[in-house]
């Protein structure tokens, strides 16, 4: 790619992450865009990203295939655990977002996502500005592909070096 050519990622490609927690595809990286990296991300069933909060970055989640519980306010109350039974002061409680739902999270909101369904759950994904995400998924995976329950502390510290405050712990089966 060049200055005055845009860039073309065919159905199927992509520079794949993946681990038994989580398959991530970029699709756009900061080599290409100034604006956000984009990914495709498939979410298998139990799997919980727990809730969390930026104070820079904004995120944009689409829904391609199946379901995911979603989460975007800030709750009257963060309990440590459960983020499925926060609510906001207006009323908001989490949403399950089906195939063409938008969620936009600006900076300082608290948001997760979980698939609570037997069906994996494919969703188009952007982070702004680049490339944190994208460092930040190549460490997690790494974290997540070692086997066993995921170390806590490895994704807290792993989350404070990339602009994450961990509300609620990761889980995935």
């Amino acid at each position: 790619m060049t200055e005055t050519e845009g860039l073309y990622v065919p159905p199927g490609h992509g520079r794949v992450v993946e681990t038994p927690a989580q398959r991530v595809t970029f699709k756009v990286t900061g080599l290409h865009s100034r604006m956000a990296s984009t990914f495709e991300v498939e979410v298998p069933p139990g799997f919980d990203v727990g809730a969390h909060v930026h104070t820079r970055s904004e995120e944009l989640f689409y829904i391609l295939e199946g379901e995911l519980d979603v989460l975007a306010f800030e709750p009257r109350v963060r309990t440590p655990d459960n983020w499925r039974t926060w609510e906001s002061s207006s009323g908001s409680r989490v949403v399950r977002a089906t195939p063409g739902t938008v969620i936009v999270v600006p900076p300082g909101c608290p948001h997760a996502f979980a698939n609570p369904t037997e069906t994996p759950a494919k969703m188009f994904f952007q982070a702004a500005p680049p490339p944190d995400h994208e460092r930040y998924f190549e460490e997690l995976l790494d974290i997540l592909g070692n086997g066993g329950p995921p170390d806590q502390e490895a994704i807290e510290a792993l989350r404070a070096k990339y602009d994450i405050e961990q509300l609620t712990p990761l889980r995935h089966r």
